[in-house]
């Protein structure tokens, strides 16, 4: 059986695959943006804090991904919630890393404004300097989304969702007559995922940055 034949044939599982693949990754990003993000706030004005949420989730990112769900599912069980606890914490590092940065390059005369006009600490940092970190926050969530497409692919080790299945099936199935179009359709539909996210980021940037900030 060709590979497109083997496509026509499991199409309807594939999609599935596909769409869980997507759902699991979106899902995990916005869990790693939210908590990224408030960790890069809440350690930004000071140097070794910053610097300390940088390197503790950098040491996370150390870890093997099947070594981490391994250690996850005599806690939390097999499927979906060991995916999710492993992907979020993978994809902080670079949210709350360009988080960090992206809150400190702001330049100070822009605040030492907003405190003129009388705008509380929440108010300008709601309305200046997280929409002028926005660029590189947005660049780390890009990252991040990139790195864990792959990775949730190890979750089908511990009966996670997604596409990672078509290509355990196929290496568990090595010499047999679909193998390789499994492992082929895994991989091609992770690769697809990556690129579509990716120019849905971009037309997010473009909605959500001024030319001026991006000049």
């Amino acid at each position: 059986m060709s590979f497109w034949e083997y496509v026509g044939n499991r199409h309807a599982q594939l999609l599935t695959d596909t769409f869980q693949h997507a759902s699991a990754v979106f899902q995990c990003m916005v869990l790693a943006t939210v908590l990224g993000v408030l960790l890069g706030v809440a350690t930004y004005r000071t140097e070794w804090a910053g610097n300390l949420a940088t390197a503790t989730t950098a040491t996370i990112l150390t870890v093997p991904s099947l070594a981490l769900i391994g250690l996850l599912v005599p806690i939390v069980g097999l499927g979906v919630a060991p995916t999710v606890i492993a992907l979020t914490l993978y994809g902080l590092l670079p949210v709350v890393r360009n988080a960090v940065v992206g809150l400190r390059g702001v330049d100070p005369s822009l605040i030492d404004a907003a405190k003129g006009i009388g705008m509380s600490r929440t108010a300008r940092l709601l309305r200046v300097e997280l929409p002028l970190a926005w660029p590189p926050i947005l660049t780390g969530i890009r990252v991040s989304t990139q790195m864990l497409m792959g990775i949730a692919a190890i979750a089908a080790y511990a009966s996670g969702p997604g596409l990672g299945n078509e290509i355990f099936r196929g290496i568990a199935s090595l010499g047999s007559a679909n193998a390789l179009n499994q492992v082929l359709s895994g991989t091609l539909g992770i690769v697809v995922l990556a690129l579509l996210f990716d120019a849905a980021y971009v037309v997010l940037g473009r909605l959500t940055i001024s030319r001026g900030i991006r000049a």
